[in-house]
């Protein structure tokens, strides 16, 4: 989604400081300093700032994001109906496949797992709970993408481009807009190679009461996703979960 300026500049400016340090998993003053080019004493009171409200910690002189946005985000997480009844769905759909069980939701025009798992032969894929993947990506965002309203897709998706995230990723808009007539038709998506190199993923969408909820994936090395039959079974226990956390939202307490 097309971003504005935003009005604070200094709210922004503290997430610029937070980004640099999660992505350089700790850094210096000096070394935020250089990389933010802005003066010493301005990102030394945004780190002193940040390490008092407790989303920054320092050990000697290396500042480091802290687990209090783990704290904020389990929060967050638990508070949503769709987690709490999918997850135990999700561990059990994991287990049965031997691959990694997800859920995501969309949020802001990119797709988020909520939950994820692994099962006993699956390998790793770089999926985790918090992960913003680009809805045309994957398939665990394509089902969402396919289930949205149109004028948002649009505005929120397509009006930017699709970025080339492999080789494989479909970055022709007319040709996305296809995949996701096909995925409304047969009820799933399916993707390899498209977000990951060597992984494919089957993706179920979560539909209650006509309102896109999230969708359950299974996620497994292409060899195996690219297998007509292995696939076929995977998406039968796929759907069987969807239809499981359907029920458990709607009746559950």
């Amino acid at each position: 989604m097309q971003r504005t300026d935003p009005p604070l500049r200094t709210v922004a400016r503290a997430f610029d400081v937070i980004e640099l340090l999660w992505e350089s998993n700790g850094a210096t003053l000096a070394e935020v300093t250089r990389r933010l080019d802005l003066p010493k004493s301005t990102v030394h009171d945004y780190l002193r700032t940040l390490e008092m409200v407790g989303y920054v910690t320092r050990i000697d002189d290396i500042y480091q994001v802290s687990y209090r946005f783990l704290t904020t985000g389990g929060r967050l997480r638990n508070r949503s109906r769709f987690f709490q009844t999918a997850r135990p769905v999700v561990h059990r759909l994991a287990d049965e496949t031997g691959e990694v069980a997800s859920i995501g939701i969309e949020e802001d025009g990119e797709c988020v797992i909520l939950h994820a798992m692994r099962g006993e032969q699956s390998l790793e894929l770089g999926i985790y709970p918090g992960l913003r993947i680009p809805m045309h990506a994957h398939a665990t965002g394509k089902v969402l993408l396919a289930h949205l309203p149109e004028a948002y897709a649009e505005e929120a998706i397509f009006s930017g481009g699709l970025e080339a995230v492999t080789d494989h990723t479909i970055t022709d808009v007319d040709r996305m807009k296809r995949e996701l007539e096909t995925i409304r038709e047969r009820g799933y998506a399916a993707d390899w190679d498209e977000q990951i190199l060597g992984m494919g993923t089957v993706s179920v969408p979560i539909v209650i009461d006509d309102e896109l909820i999230g969708s359950i994936s299974v996620s497994g090395p292409t060899g195996r996703i690219e297998d007509d039959d292995y696939r076929e079974e995977l998406l039968k226990r796929v759907r069987e979960a969807a239809n499981t956390i359907v029920v458990g939202y709607q009746y559950g307490h």
